[in-house]
């Protein structure tokens, strides 16, 4: 019988994770090695610039643009707050005084004597990198943030939108193949992380961003409302910071699909404890999976069992993951020995598979597919 090898998504109960945080620019780290943090403990800080406005000092004052360097009333690199006066002008033989004033609260940067333009530039944005899962920092990079170390149950979604975000996990679902709908979100679900079954519907969605939940984790959800739940296509840049208001992860794919017993299983377990998600996914060029993390009790088994590579055989049950058929489950019904072309003319092995939704077959590289624990 034909067999191959074929990655899954990583569902493993004990698991050593290291996730880099790192500030977006130099900084100041506030954590050293060997600290213990929390998800929302601070990590690193640092400021970014602010935005920079241009004030026409000329044409406010009415003067020639020589003139105005020496019309300012604070020098360069002075504070200043919205609507204070900056610089003043007479024209008309003296008997008229023009006066302009900042446009919001920032610092003097600079005036030009050819243009008459003074550059103000707005207070800096301050910025803060947390420790996103419960942990110790394992290494510290020095000006620009740490890796921080976490024993953890690990599982990885197929799809995700929002960004990072924590909270304790809340099943509202009765088993795998249930669809999560808005009677079992209540407000005691303000800040939690929401377990559905098998699918979860938009409507689900605006009701769980209304009551403030961080997090939903289903098995699928229609591909049809994804648009309207972004806003504009997908495209194939990377997820992971859409301002949704929660974050959301897929399991399993598009439309209602029962959620995998082992994912279901090892969430089910957990129901209560704190979990960190993020949705960030990438299925080109690097693939990024969004996941959940659920840090161990202190003292747990610091082990990793994440299986990461099984069988692929006749029968097996798995999903697409590069379009055209992305987020499709099939069924492997031949493994062709050799090589065949592809429409991009490269030779690769493929499989045919029988997708669960309609029963039509199809030729696919196995390159782009995962298999499902059943």
């Amino acid at each position: 019988m034909a067999h191959a090898y074929t990655p899954g998504l990583r569902v493993a109960e004990h698991a050593v994770v290291r996730r880099e945080r790192r500030l977006p620019l130099k900084g100041k780290v506030v954590v050293a090695r060997g600290d213990a943090v929390e998800a929302d403990t601070v990590v690193a800080r640092t400021e970014l610039p602010g935005n920079v406005q241009t004030v026409n000092l000329a044409a406010k004052l009415a003067l020639d643009p020589a003139r105005v360097p020496e019309r300012l009333l604070k020098p360069i690199g002075s504070q200043v707050q919205a609507g204070e006066v900056v610089a003043e002008g007479k024209s008309l033989f003296g008997l008229v005084t023009q006066r302009a004033v900042a446009p919001v609260a920032g610092t003097l940067e600079s005036v030009s004597g050819i243009t008459g333009q003074l550059i103000l530039r707005e207070r800096p944005i301050p910025v803060e990198v947390n420790a996103y899962v419960r942990g110790v920092v394992a290494e510290v990079l020095p000006d620009e943030g740490v890796i921080v170390e976490s024993a953890a149950a690990l599982l990885q979604g197929i799809f995700g939108v929002g960004g990072e975000t924590f909270g304790p996990i809340a099943v509202v679902a009765s088993s795998p193949d249930d669809a999560c709908d808005p009677g079992r979100i209540t407000a005691a679900h303000r800040g939690k992380v929401i377990v559905g079954g098998a699918y979860v519907s938009y409507a689900t969605l605006m009701h769980a961003k209304a009551i403030g939940v961080a997090a939903v984790v289903v098995g699928g959800f229609d591909d049809k409302d994804l648009r309207e739940l972004l806003g504009r296509d997908l495209g194939v840049a990377i997820t992971g910071t859409e301002e949704l208001g929660f974050t959301l992860v897929l399991t399993e794919g598009f439309g209602h699909i029962r959620m995998a017993a082992r994912t279901w299983d090892l969430l089910r377990a957990n129901d209560g404890r704190q979990a960190s998600v993020s949705g960030a996914t990438q299925i080109r060029a690097g693939v990024m999976r969004p996941e959940i993390l659920i840090p161990r009790a202190t003292g747990d088994d610091a082990r990793d069992d994440a299986r990461v590579a099984t069988g692929l055989e006749i029968g097996s049950l798995l999903r697409v993951i590069r379009e055209p058929y992305f987020g499709r489950i099939a069924t492997v019904v031949e493994l062709p020995p050799e090589l065949q072309d592809l429409d991009t003319e490269a030779k690769v092995r493929v499989m045919v598979v029988e997708f669960a939704d309609d029963r039509s077959r199809a030729l696919v590289p196995r390159a782009n597919v995962e298999l499902i624990e059943r």
